[in-house]
């Protein structure tokens, strides 16, 4: 096995249990929101994390950000600390964890799209077949779930899906030279300036009083979303590729299907295994398509 084949799939074993962990971040975001204002939840999720991120970059001694460094992980924060966490928790507060899981499917495409786009990386046409077909697998999805129509609530979950993939594209490259414990506690760090105040005001204004079910969830979104997760899908993205690291995205809504059975009960159906088996194919086959870096 080649050194480069190594590495991608190292990168790929480093994407999935990142994807593992963020699998969960529907279910117990609901969980959190069920009680809980969402934008304080998605903000408030963010500032716990800074805390951690702050001591972590002091504790290793971490070079500040160059100017180019500074730019992309403002672009990054806006990704993944701030669009992604307030979009996906807003539509928490309306449809099931199980209905986002499909919708947000599409994120593989959105990160590889923005990975071509951003940074000159050039699928083959296999690829892009692949990543289609799984998307669009994951579309008919929602579409049969949802009796043919789109939740208001879907529109929420597709600017999650666009601030998620800008976010991890932006942060996966610039973990090719930062590390990707670096870039996501930047990016929180650097966020705290305008997020802190703002969740001050929404806990103050809307109260934090809830139960010990719903601080288990934020707590969950806050340490591991937001956080822990990171460390492994920004390594794996650096090691492997944007393009083809984003694809194991592709399961992502069939863990979180099982997870909102297990952590809330929501029903799970056997026609949710043979969608699995399907988008798990795909993602077999788009592993063997070329991309050239």
């Amino acid at each position: 096995m080649s050194a480069t084949m190594t590495q991608e799939t190292r990168g790929m074993w480093l994407g999935t249990i990142g994807v593992a962990i963020f699998s969960l971040t529907l279910p117990f975001t609901r969980m959190a929101v069920a009680e809980l204002n969402p934008v304080l939840v998605a903000l408030g999720r963010a500032v716990v994390a800074a805390i951690g991120s702050a001591v972590l970059l002091w504790w290793i001694g971490a070079p500040r950000p160059t100017p180019t460094q500074l730019r992309a992980l403002l672009i990054t924060s806006l990704g993944v600390v701030i669009g992604f966490p307030v979009f996906s928790s807003i539509a928490m507060r309306y449809v099931p964890a199980s209905h986002g899981a499909i919708v947000v499917g599409i994120l593989p495409l959105a990160t590889a799209l923005f990975g071509a786009v951003r940074f000159g990386e050039r699928p083959s046409t296999g690829f892009w077949i692949a990543a289609l077909a799984g998307s669009l697998i994951v579309i008919a999805f929602a579409v049969w779930q949802g009796g043919g129509t789109l939740h208001p609530a879907d529109f929420a979950l597709f600017g999650a899906v666009v601030a998620a993939a800008m976010g991890y594209a932006e942060g996966g490259r610039l973990s090719q030279t930062m590390g990707g414990q670096q870039v996501i506690s930047w990016a929180l760090v650097l966020s705290m300036p305008l997020l802190l105040p703002i969740t001050i005001w929404l806990g103050w204004n809307y109260g934090i009083t809830a139960s010990a079910k719903a601080w288990i969830g934020f707590g969950y979104v806050s340490l591991f979303s937001m956080f822990i997760g990171f460390f492994f899908w920004y390594k794996g993205l650096a090691l492997g590729g944007i393009a083809r690291v984003g694809q194991v995205q592709l399961v992502q809504p069939f863990l979180t299907l099982i997870g909102a059975a297990l952590i809330l009960g929501e029903t799970l159906e056997a026609n949710n295994f043979l969608f699995a088996v399907a988008v798990i194919a795909v993602v077999a086959v788009g592993r063997r398509m070329s991309i050239k870096r």
